[in-house]
């Protein structure tokens, strides 16, 4: 089986790898272009095209997935499969390509959190439990048949940094199981059943990250463990903006605050009043500063 497979960053590599190093027969990989990182705006490639090259498999970078050359090199690799891990939308010209089709890698128990950002939402929305699962693509994003899923535990203290981590590596295992049975033929599909009780998972922008303290403690809790260690969520405390990655629900009983205000005894503890109590920040990072532990932010910087 030829295979072509489509990803950008690190949560693709793991489903490449171990690919290639299953035998598949890999005779493109297709990722982003490169981009200007860092303080001196070099060139960097993707995490894919890093792994990518380092064990020779042929790559392609296209600017224009619409566009003739583009096309013309990627049926001229004549594929059976293509397989997208963390990529971007395709037009349909690409996904429809080869015989047997294109399947997609997704971070969550489809149909829920269908979209760009679902380990965020689960966590941000107190799931405990999510997963991968494996579909083809069709017209609807995210809306083909399922092949195969993955159930994954969420625990009480898990960021999406922990929870990443694990399903990038079940979902490249879930990948690999999805291509035997391909290649075999056992593939037994599903439909995804429409529920008006669908969790959606939209792209997260900075303005969706900042801190509303009217709400529960255990709310905001949650939806900072979505946003740690990245995109961060964030609030102004005094004159300070802070991104937060760490809290616990607060044994603070004081209620005569406004919801928002904080406390402090300005050498190891720092709380924020929410709309049920008090919520203990634990880690943040203060504008311009290293992220770090409370009581080592206030050894070097003291509230009001």
């Amino acid at each position: 089986m030829r295979i072509v497979f489509m990803g950008t960053p690190e949560f693709a590599v793991p489903s490449l790898q171990i690919l290639h190093e299953n035998g598949y027969d890999i005779v493109g990989v297709i990722t982003a272009p490169d981009k200007p990182k860092g303080r001196g705006k070099k060139m960097q490639g993707t995490p894919v095209k890093e792994y990518a090259e380092s064990v020779g498999l042929h790559l392609l970078q296209p600017t224009n997935l619409k566009s003739e050359a583009f096309l013309s090199e990627l049926k001229s690799l004549n594929a059976d499969l293509q397989i997208v891990v963390a990529f971007r939308m395709l037009p349909e010209v690409v996904w429809n390509m080869p015989a047997g089709g294109t399947f997609n890698l997704h971070g969550s128990l489809l149909p829920q959190y269908r979209g760009a950002a679902p380990i965020n939402w689960a966590i941000m929305n107190g799931e405990t439990e999510t997963g991968v699962t494996t579909f083809f693509l069709k017209h609807e994003i995210d809306t083909g048949s399922v092949i195969m899923q993955e159930k994954e535990v969420i625990a009480k203290e898990d960021t999406v940094g922990d929870v990443y981590e694990r399903l990038m590596i079940k979902g490249a295992k879930l990948v690999l199981k999805t291509v035997q049975a391909i290649d075999v033929g056992t593939v037994s599909l599903s439909p995804q059943i429409e529920s008006p009780d669908l969790k959606a998972a939209p792209k997260i922008h900075k303005e969706t990250c900042e801190i509303k303290w009217s709400q529960e403690s255990e709310t905001i809790r949650n939806f900072i463990r979505g946003l740690s260690p990245y995109p961060a969520a964030w609030t102004t405390l005094g004159e300070k903006k802070f991104k937060i990655y760490k809290t616990k629900i607060s044994e603070q009983s004081a209620d005569d605050k406004p919801i928002g205000n904080y406390i402090t005894d300005n050498k190891t503890h720092l709380s924020v009043k929410t709309g049920d109590g008090w919520l203990d920040l634990l880690e943040l990072q203060m504008e311009g500063k290293k992220r770090m532990m409370v009581e080592d932010l206030l050894r070097g910087f003291k509230f009001d």
